[in-house]
C-alpha cells in the first residue's frame, strides 16, 4: 500500500529501489508518526473536517497503535511502503472512512518532517542526559585525583606538569561545549512543520498554531517552503552536534589507549574491561576504548555525508532526503552506545601514583625553574638561556613541584566554576 497509489502498477525493481530500507528505519519514527497523527486529527476535528465521533475514534485508535509500538508489537510488512502507509492502513481497516480522512490537509512530506523533528527532540534530550552523567563522572574523578601528577605533552614530547585532576576536568569542561551544540540543534528542530503539506501549504483552513501547541513544539516553522527546506538542515545540525560529542569521546579514548600502554603506564583497567589475544597470553587490550574511538570517528563524517546529499538541491521536496535516515539513525544509536559504555568503563579506570618519580620526567619542570629565576629578578630571556645551558651541560636540578595559582592551572582547577558553567549550559 502506498499513499500515492493511483491504481497504476509500479515496476517491482523501481519499487524496491525507491523504498530501500525505509521500512526498517521507519520503525524508529512509528511512535512519532502516531503522535503527529493524533494532533492532526484533533485539529481536523476543530476546524470541522472531522466529526467529533470521528476525531475521538481516530485518537483512540492511534493511542492503541502507540501502545503496540511501545510493546514491540508493531511491524511494517513488505506490502507497505513506509510507516505512514502502515498506520493509515490500520486506521482504515479499523475505522473505515474515518481512517481514510486522516491524510486530509497534509502530505507525506510534512508528515515525515514532523516525525523526524519530534524524534530528534527526544534524541537531544537523551544525549544531554548521557553527557551530563559522563560530565559528573569525570568531575568526580577530577576531584578524587586532582593532586596526582602526570606528564603533559606537546608534539607528543614531554612538556609541562599536568595532573589527573586537570586531565579529567579538561574533558568534563569540553563536554559543556558539546551541550551547547546539542542545545543549538534542539533550537533548530523544535519548530513545527506540520501543515506545510507538500511544501506550499493547503487550501483547507487548518490551524497550525493548534498543532504546534498540541505537539509541544516551541514555535511554528511559519513559511511552508522554509518548513520543507528544513529537511536536511535539521539532520545536519543534529549531526554536527553529535559529532561534537563524538570528537570529545574519540580524543578521550585515544588518551586512554595511550596512557594504558606499557610505554606510558599511567593508568590501568580491571580485567573485565579488557580483552585478550588469541596468541599472546599476557595481553590486556583496551578494545572498548578503541571501538569508541573508531565509532566516534565514523560519526564525525556524518555532517559531511549529509552536506553532500543536500548541498545542491533547490527548494522544495526531493527524494534524496530519504537517504538522510540511512546515515543519521544508526549514528544516533552508535553514539548512545558509546556514551553508555564510556560511562560504564570510566569509573573503573585506575590511576597510578608517583609517575613523575621516573627521572625522564625531570624536564617537565624547566618552565617552573626559569619562572622562579624571573621572580628573583632575572629577565625572562636570560633565565631561559640559563636553564637551557643547564640542560645542555647536565647540571639542571628539577624543583619537582608546581606553584601555579591562576584560574584553570594545575593548582587551581576551578572545579566548582566548571560545575556552575555546566549547570548554566544544561
Amino acid at each position: 500500500m502506498k499513499l500515492w497509489e493511483k491504481g497504476i502498477p509500479t515496476d517491482k525493481q523501481i519499487e524496491q529501489f525507491t523504498v530501500g530500507n525505509d521500512r526498517e528505519l521507519d520503525l524508529v519514527l512509528a511512535k512519532y508518526d502516531a503522535l503527529g497523527s493524533i494532533a492532526h486529527a484533533k485539529m481536523l476535528g476543530q476546524i470541522g473536517l472531522l466529526t467529533d465521533s470521528e476525531t475521538v475514534s481516530l485518537v483512540q485508535a492511534l493511542e492503541v497503535i502507540i501502545k503496540d509500538i511501545e510493546n514491540g508489537n508493531f511491524e511494517i510488512e513488505d506490502s507497505f511502503e513506509d510507516v505512514h502507509s502502515k498506520i493509515e492502513y490500520l486506521l482504515t481497516i479499523k475505522l473505515g472512512d474515518a481512517g481514510k480522512k486522516i491524510h486530509t490537509a497534509r502530505s507525506r512530506n510534512d508528515q515525515v518532517l514532523v516525525d523526524v523533528n519530534l524524534y530528534l527532540k527526544d534524541v537531544v534530550t537523551e544525549f544531554k542526559s548521557q553527557v551530563k552523567t559522563l560530565f559528573d563522572l569525570l568531575m568526580e574523578s577530577a576531584e578524587k585525583h586532582q593532586n596526582v601528577l602526570l606528564p603533559g605533552y606537546t608534539h607528543l614530547q614531554i612538556a609541562m606538569p599536568s595532573s589527573f585532576g586537570m586531565w579529567f576536568s579538561a574533558y568534563a569542561e569540553t563536554l559543556i561545549d558539546d551541550i551547547t551544540m546539542l542545545n543549538a540543534a534542539l533550537k533548530i528542530v523544535d519548530q513545527n512543520p506540520l501543515g506545510s503539506a507538500a511544501g506550499y501549504g493547503s487550501s483547507f483552513p487548518i490551524n497550525r498554531t493548534f498543532t504546534t501547541k498540541e505537539l509541544g513544539f516551541e514555535t511554528l516553522k511559519f513559511n511552508s517552503v522554509a518548513a520543507q527546506m528544513s529537511r536536511g538542515k535539521s539532520e545536519k545540525t543534529l549531526a554536527f552536534a553529535i559529532s561534537s560529542v563524538a570528537a570529545t569521546l574519540a580524543k578521550f579514548s585515544m588518551d586512554v589507549c595511550l596512557y594504558m600502554s606499557q610505554n606510558f603506564d599511567f593508568i590501568s583497567m580491571p580485567s573485565h574491561l579488557t580483552t585478550g589475544s588469541s596468541i599472546m597470553p599476557h595481553k590486556k587490550n583496551p578494545d572498548v576504548f578503541e571501538l569508541i574511538r573508531g565509532k566516534c570517528n565514523k560519526i564525525q563524517a556524518l555532517p559531511y555525508e549529509i552536506t553532500l546529499i543536500t548541498n545542491n538541491l533547490p527548494s522544495g521536496y526531493h527524494r534524496d532526503f530519504q537517504l538522510l535516515k540511512e546515515g543519521l539513525f544508526p549514528a544516533i544509536q552508535n553514539l548512545k552506545a558509546c556514551l553508555d559504555i564510556a560511562i560504564f568503563a570510566i569509573k573503573d579506570i585506575k590511576v597510578k601514583d608517583n609517575i613523575l618519580a621516573d627521572k625522564k620526567y625531570d624536564y617537565l619542570f624547566t618552565v617552573d625553574a626559569l619562572n622562579e629565576m624571573v621572580v628573583a629578578g632575572i629577565p625572562f630571556r636570560d633565565a631561559y638561556k640559563a636553564v637551557a645551558e643547564q640542560l645542555e651541560n647536565g647540571t639542571f636540578v628539577s624543583p619537582k613541584e608546581t606553584k601555579h595559582t591562576h584560574e584553570g592551572s594545575i593548582n587551581n582547577l576551578c572545579l566548582e566554576e566548571i560545575k556552575d558553567k555546566m549547570n548554566i549550559a544544561f
